[in-house]
């Protein structure tokens, strides 16, 4: 079976548009992508600490990712286990990049391990996204 099974985006009957699901994911990616940009900017101009680019360059790369990964799901079987962990791994880069950048301004931190929890859910969404690979492959045999 070919991946072309699908012609409608994730959760829209055919001939609507896409899902509030996959708009809001998309939305985020893109308010993570300008917080990323707008931290790697602080982190040259003004707070110049290597913590910021860390967590600008987290914020653009997985910003990216998320809205590579809500484009895959319109074209797969299960597209809302694909969102759901596009918004796994949106949500985790946020609180990751968050909880640095707060220490490295503020010097305290938001709550104890936030940017290490953030940073295991990010590993567990890539995770997740190479074991929905590997179910899809599995789906379409």
């Amino acid at each position: 079976m070919s991946v072309d099974h699908q012609e409608t985006t994730v959760g829209a009957p055919p001939g609507q548009g896409p899902s509030s699901a996959l708009l809001a994911v998309l939305g985020g990616a893109g308010l993570a992508g300008a917080a990323g940009v707008a931290l790697a900017a602080i982190a040259a101009h003004k707070v110049q600490t290597p913590e910021l680019a860390t967590a600008a360059t987290m914020l653009l790369i997985h910003a990216a990712a998320v809205i590579a990964i809500a484009g895959v799901s319109t074209r797969m079987q299960s597209g809302w286990r694909w969102l759901i962990t596009a918004g796994l791994m949106l949500c985790s880069a946020l609180l990751f990049s968050g909880a640095v950048s707060y220490h490295a301004v503020m010097g305290e931190h938001v709550f104890p391990r936030a940017a290490p929890t953030g940073g295991s859910m990010l590993i567990i969404s890539w995770c997740a996204l190479a074991v929905l690979s590997v179910l899809e492959a599995l789906d379409q045999r």
